[in-house]
């Protein structure tokens, strides 16, 4: 085993070592591996001393090969047992993992690695392949590393041959709190994508916080949707069953899959999109199926709609929860709350144009709400603030708040503050107010509002509401399009089904938007047969694409 398994270490891997020391029987991970002679899935199982073991091995062959502290790794390798191994060993080797999303596209792809300047690149096949043919990081890559069977190139190392030099060696120097410990881009959903620069002592906050947030325990078992989120499971001593799905495709995912793991593995916990979980509610619901081991879901990525929260409640057993977790890449997480409390308060607000809420702050961070601008805001000033329950920007400050981003100054200029004692604050993107309860409540992207002529602002999820809350609406989303020079605020609206009568869908929604003050102006909806949404969660509304459909749509008449 390389490290030592103690609680002083700033290195996140060290939680895999002390599992390994205290369980190291447990098990770690079961992978899919193919399928039995009967068509039924077939996994394959680590404990937590097999896991460690051979992190520890690939720790000390990457160090061997010159992967060792600070050469930043492009990892890009799919979810299974090597994906993890290679994850704690980058970790434990002091090396700093980049992770992007492979879904992001190839331009963005290319202009992500080359931000990040790696000196190492580790994975599979096609990765190399993509990687060579399309100059990824061509200027910065020296060391290669392919992860597959019988792997055989000029110039890259074999995996096998990689773990082989790690057989012996000495343990990895223990790096500082503070040092970098990882690049995750964001999904670049509502932007360029943008790496936030991860320090040890980030990780270790945002381990803390998810486990005493939902009193996560050892011996859990976590069927995990997203690969990051993934990752966090052998530090909070959970199982990980790793599904058979296409993770860039949530909303595609065969939802018997799903269902068969959670009850085969006695599943308690689950990480999925909303678009994953709307998808298996409605396969599920309606045969009448059940998932009586899970204790808790965790839904993020975008809001979760309150009819999603109440399909797929109807799967849980008594005192089960859904917990819908508010942060992004840069900060998580910010804030919770659970489906009982959304079905059994706050939905009402929501459908009335309160916006959505997100719950309270997590203990370990302060949340202010400031004046809505787009200018940079170098240094706060407690003058920012604006009136207890107005809608402002929302900002957070805490042990998990990432600090900049890699090679982009003019954006951390956007979306960092610093504090007069030299913390930084960051800037979610987010607007939204705070209650009298102190909850938060999500009122859109600030990107995303809507600026009239005479200076009124709309929001998008006040805005939206209201026609959500209609039957016929899958959802709606509000923007506004560039139209002879002026900006027509369009509301487009996606339903469940094509409407046997547009024109009579559209006379209601045009009644609904007169009975709300912060609707009234909205006269102008246009029907979409299908939203398009971002790559890693398939649940945030592109709304730019929106506004240029709405645009072109207005154009023809």
């Amino acid at each position: 085993m390389s490290r030592p398994a103690g609680t002083g270490s700033a290195n996140v891997a060290s939680h895999l070592f002390a599992m390994a020391r205290d369980r190291p029987d447990a098990l770690a991970l079961s992978a899919p591996s193919g399928c039995d002679a009967r068509g039924r899935m077939r996994y394959v199982h680590w404990s937590y001393g097999q896991l460690a073991e051979e992190s520890a091995r690939l720790s000390r062959g990457l160090r061997a090969i010159g992967i060792g502290p600070g050469v930043r790794t492009v990892l890009m390798v799919p979810p299974s047992l090597d994906l993890f191994a290679l994850v704690f060993a980058l970790f434990d080797a002091g090396a700093v993992p980049v992770m992007v999303d492979p879904g992001m596209g190839r331009a963005h792809l290319g202009e992500c690695l080359s931000r990040a300047e790696p000196r190492a690149f580790i994975g599979v096949p096609l990765a190399h392949a993509a990687r060579l043919a399309l100059g990824w990081a061509r200027d910065t890559v020296e060391i290669a590393v392919g992860v597959g069977p019988r792997w055989a190139s000029p110039g890259m190392h074999a995996i096998d041959a990689v773990r082989a030099r790690g057989e012996t060696g000495p343990a990895a120097p223990e790096p500082s709190p503070e040092d970098l410990a990882a690049i995750l881009f964001t999904s670049g959903s509502t932007g360029p994508p943008k790496g936030a620069l991860y320090r040890h002592r980030t990780f270790s906050a945002q381990v803390e916080a998810i486990r005493a947030l939902y009193d996560i325990r050892p011996g859990e078992i976590d069927l995990p949707t997203f690969p990051l989120f993934a990752l966090f499971d052998p530090a909070l001593g959970m199982s990980t069953v790793i599904p058979e799905m296409d993770s860039t495709r949530p909303a595609e995912v065969d939802p018997a899959t799903i269902v068969t793991a959670i009850r085969t593995f006695g599943a308690t916990n689950m990480f999925g999109s909303p678009a994953l979980l709307d998808t298996v509610a409605a396969w599920a619901v309606p045969r009448g199926l059940t998932l009586p081991s899970l204790r808790r879901v965790v839904s993020a990525g975008a809001p979760v709609a309150p009819r999603i929260l109440e399909a797929f409640a109807k799967l849980l057993p008594e005192g089960a929860r859904i917990h819908t977790p508010y942060g992004a890449t840069e900060s998580l997480p910010v804030a919770s709350i659970a489906h009982d409390e959304v079905l059994g308060e706050t939905r009402a607000r929501t459908e009335r144009g309160g916006g959505i809420c997100v719950g309270r702050p997590v203990p370990s961070v302060t949340v202010e709400i400031v004046r809505i601008t787009d200018d940079p805001l170098p240094r706060w000033d407690d003058s920012l603030r604006v009136a207890e329950g107005e809608i402002g920007e929302i900002v957070v400050r805490g042990p998990q708040v990432t600090h900049a981003y890699a090679a982009q100054p003019e954006h951390t200029a956007k979306a960092k503050i610093e504090a007069p004692d030299g913390a930084v604050l960051h800037r979610m993107g987010d607007v939204g107010r705070r209650d009298a309860k102190g909850r938060l409540w999500f009122c859109g992207r600030k990107s995303h509002r809507v600026e009239l002529e005479g200076g009124e602002v709309l929001f998008t999820i006040p805005c939206e509401g209201p026609f959500n809350a209609h039957p016929a609406v899958r959802r709606s989303a509000l923007v506004g399009a560039r139209l002879g020079g002026r900006t027509v605020p369009v509301v487009c609206v996606e339903p469940f089904e094509p409407p046997v009568d547009p024109g009579a869908l559209l006379w209601e929604l045009r009644g609904i938007a007169r009975l709300h003050p912060h609707t009234a102006r909205l006269d102008t909806f246009l029907l979409h047969p299908r939203f398009p949404v971002d790559v890693r969660h398939n649940a945030k509304i592109r709304r730019e694409d929106l506004a240029l459909w709405a645009a072109r749509e207005l154009a023809k008449r």
